[in-house]
């Protein structure tokens, strides 16, 4: 087993149990290229500020450059039994270079570089997450755009409620999708504070510039506070809140492609691509990738809690408790890519039964507010269509027929004021072609929505 860095105080050997149980180095491994980046960016500092000689420097740049590029070509595996990637890093470094590679962790701590390798990481992750989800808005956009006149009922309490598309339905969760956007921008904003400089928890001695490294690294700014900079976790667990949401949002919209692909419902049929059998049951298709959604939910939310439990007890600056923040992050972040990434194919390929829609539409009774409303626009209160309608409704149950087929007689004996044009008033399509306010179901409105998406998506999160 190599000598650990901090070897000098200890007389014995690690315990090769505790080694294991200390070591991060099978999950923190995926944060090389950022622990190097941020070793390339300090290394410079320190000789552009002559805290160490610059010629040394420049070495320990190209060194780092040189362990870069074996690690990224396969040259160079991770050694599993390292302490963590820090370490690793910085062994290998000292093992090309000598006394050297020894100058590089000058003026830092383990702390700070950890603090700074998983802002670098996050950072770069939110980046790799926001043109998937830009992706899945714009293909709900487009199928959006091919069932903007695609009829279906709106439901509350899973009931049919009133008619809308199918078309205002999907830029229901092209909205939510945009908000999740939104929050990973707001993440990312608060999460571009660079906390190298903060030591191990009383910054240092040396005449560093912290904000030489900040801006080579891409940062905003620094942070303000040395403790704070090496004992904040918020933005892990703002992250993983965001990508909670994220998550309720696509178990939501599979909850109901669950429903819509059973014969209960049959508005939709996924691809055979995206679909699976029965180990007994030959006819059976099952929506497994969206019940697996549902299921992967639960896992990012449980994600979201380790990362709260493990913070709420932890007194000032570093403690080891909050190595247990990436496994729960990183968890967090693979479970919503490879959810996204299966969820638009899937969206991409399924077939809209246009009919099966409208036919479930044409049931219930959901165009009865519209009835109401015609009675209002002919001068009604509305308490008063409204219960002159629901007296209707509750004919046409004791008949077994609808609105659409009641005689207008049958109108006329609860109200005068109906007329033959209240069958063209309670028409479905009618229903909705007339629900023309900003946001509402009507083809023209749903087309403005589309509009508003693709220019909320053009937004960037960084330039």
């Amino acid at each position: 087993m190599a000598d650990k860095m901090w070897a000098g105080r200890f007389s014995k050997e690690l315990d090769k149990r505790v080694n294991d149980f200390n070591s991060s180095v099978s999950f923190d491994a995926r944060m090389y290229a950022q622990d190097i980046r941020g070793s390339i960016a300090h290394a410079t500092m320190l000789g552009d500020t002559g805290i160490i000689d610059r010629e040394e420097s420049l070495k320990i740049v190209e060194g780092l450059n040189g362990i870069l590029n074996d690690i990224d070509a396969g040259k160079l595996e991770i050694d599993p039994n390292a302490e963590d990637i820090h370490m690793f890093v910085e062994q290998v470094l000292t093992e090309r270079l000598g006394d050297t590679g020894k100058r590089l962790h000058t003026a830092r701590s383990r702390n700070d570089q950890v603090a700074l390798d998983i802002r670098m990481y996050l950072k770069d992750e939110i980046m790799n997450i926001v043109p998937m989800i830009k992706e899945l808005t714009e293909t709900l956009c487009k199928i959006a755009e091919d069932n903007l006149d695609t009829v279906m009922p709106g439901y509350t309490h899973l009931q049919r409620a009133q008619p809308i598309t199918f078309a205002h339905h999907l830029m229901a969760y092209a909205n939510m999708l945009v908000r999740d956007l939104g929050r990973l921008s707001d993440t990312y904003q608060r999460m571009n504070f660079m906390p190298l400089g903060s030591g191990a928890l009383a910054a240092t001695t040396y005449p560093i510039d912290r904000r030489q490294v900040s801006a080579m690294l891409g940062f905003d700014d620094i942070t303000q506070n040395s403790l704070d900079g090496v004992s904040d976790r918020d933005f892990c667990i703002e992250l993983c809140s965001a990508l909670s949401i994220l998550m309720m949002h696509l178990s939501r919209f599979s909850e109901e492609i669950v429903m819509w692909c059973s014969w209960e419902f049959k508005f939709i049929e996924l691809d055979d691509a995206y679909s699976t059998g029965s180990s007994i049951m030959p006819q059976k298709k099952n929506p497994d990738i969206t019940e697996l959604i549902r299921g992967k939910t639960g896992r990012v939310y449980g994600d979201l809690n380790t990362l709260l439990v493990m913070m709420k007890g932890i007194p000032l600056a570093y403690n080891k408790d909050m190595q247990e923040d990436k496994e729960a992050i990183f968890d967090a972040i693979d479970t919503v890519k490879l959810c996204i990434s299966t969820f638009i194919p899937m969206l991409a390929t399924m077939k809209v039964n246009c009919e099966n829609m409208r036919a479930a539409a044409a049931r219930g009774f959901i165009n009865a507010t519209d009835c109401a409303d015609y009675l209002v626009k002919r001068g009604l209160p509305f308490r008063d269509a409204y219960k002159i309608t629901g007296t209707l409704v509750a004919r046409c149950i004791e008949k077994g027929t609808t609105l659409e087929e009641l005689p207008i007689e049958e109108y006329k004996s609860l109200c005068e004021a109906f007329e033959g044009d209240v069958y063209d008033a309670i028409k479905l399509e009618t229903c909705v072609n007339m629900r023309k306010a900003e946001g509402g179901p009507a083809p023209g409105s749903v087309k403005a929505q589309i509009a508003y998406i693709r220019g909320a998506m053009e937004v960037n999160i960084r330039p």
